[in-house]
């Protein structure tokens, strides 16, 4: 596996992230992931039971201190030493940086010729701002895992997108989507680096002494993630339903958005897998930045919006939240399927035995 020597560092983080990856592997005797149900029923509880008044100021904050836990908990599960190994894989890291802050826009811009036939004007840019959002952390490197790839990479490649985020996404929202936008400022800015950045670094700062409690109990925290997006979720939905978003959403633009979105999601799967292939990467790379490169993550999108959409952020989250889903379920798919391939090493041995064999026999292969 490329990406630079792996030391022991490296090792230990990448086990403890296979307690997610168990989490999210299908059983055989299930057409669909648990945590997408608990996705799925966290969206009818909102339906039903929406958050209304000091409910909803309470779950508002709620949901802003589970993220920024949760962004302390990214910070904390990676070490020094991880990111510097990471650094030396600098090819990779650009290439997944370049789908999700360049190609992925430009496709969202393309999508504007779909306004008004398939999408309205706000819902295509609630798109748009799905096209600007960083990469996930945590399900890009359960999938890379799941399906053998780099997983140190695919650890570095979603932190890296995730901190540069940070800052890209709300100068390109500011710039993409000008008025739409209206809640960025320097303050923005100011109040998202408190919410996912400080957070990050705290947990960094204090991986020294935490790093062992973190490892020990990856199991509960690794509830405690799925448990945060789940809040964010419900906050997310239930304002929507407050203001009356699905009354602003008919069943014929929602079948819409979701069929751009599909579109969306497979062009930037194939762009992953086979551009990464000819810019010579191998197997465990071009998994990673399939992985990476192709999803976009809600934990950072949400607060985003929160605060650059202000009121109007039901509606422009409403694209990245179905997205999410649907990432969810066909990247579990493809990534159960890699899992299959065959091992280069178990190959190659019989390979290069069989040609010793017809060497040795004088036989000439064409």
């Amino acid at each position: 596996m490329e990406g630079g020597p792996h030391g022991p560092g490296t090792a230990e983080s990448t086990t403890s992230m296979w307690s997610t990856v168990k989490r999210l592997r299908w059983p055989s005797w299930m057409p669909i992931d648990p945590y997408i149900l608990l996705l799925l029923g966290t969206v009818g509880l909102a339906a039903l039971l929406p958050a209304r008044g000091t409910g909803a100021d309470v779950a508002s904050g709620a949901s802003t201190v589970a993220i920024a836990f949760l962004f302390f908990l990214y910070g904390a599960r990676l070490s020094t030493r991880e990111a510097m190994d990471g650094l030396k894989h600098w090819r990779l890291h650009v290439t997944v940086l370049a789908c999700t802050f360049v190609i992925f826009p430009l496709l969202g811009m393309a999508a504007r010729g779909l306004v008004p036939v398939l999408l309205t004007q706000p819902l295509y840019q609630g798109l748009l701002f799905l096209t600007l959002v960083p990469s996930t952390i945590q399900s890009s490197i359960a999938f890379t895992s799941m399906a053998r790839g780099n997983v140190p990479a695919a650890i570095c490649a979603g932190s890296f997108s995730s901190l540069v985020g940070i800052v890209i996404t709300p100068l390109l929202a500011a710039a993409l989507l000008g008025s739409s936008a209206g809640g960025f400022s320097a303050d923005s800015l100011v109040q998202i680096v408190l919410q996912l950045l400080v957070p990050f670094v705290a947990g960094q700062l204090l991986r020294r002494w935490i790093g062992g409690f973190v490892a020990r109990h990856k199991k509960v925290l690794g509830l405690v993630d799925r448990g945060s997006i789940l809040l964010v979720v419900y906050t997310a939905f239930s304002e929507g339903m407050v203001q009356g978003i699905w009354h602003q959403v008919s069943p014929l633009r929602l079948a819409g958005l979701l069929a751009v979105e599909g579109v969306l999601l497979a062009v930037m799967l194939a762009l992953t897998w086979y551009g990464a292939k000819a810019l010579r990467f191998d197997r465990e790379d071009r998994i990673a930045i399939q992985f990476a490169g192709s999803k976009k993550s809600l934990a950072s999108g949400l607060p985003m919006a929160s605060v650059l959409f202000g009121a109007h952020a039901s509606l422009a989250v409403l694209p990245l939240m179905l997205f999410h889903q649907m990432q969810l379920m066909v990247c579990a798919v493809i990534a159960k399927r890699r899992a299959h391939d065959p091992e280069p090493g178990v190959t190659a041995p019989a390979s290069a035995a069989a040609s010793r064999t017809a060497v040795g026999t004088g036989t000439r292969s064409g």
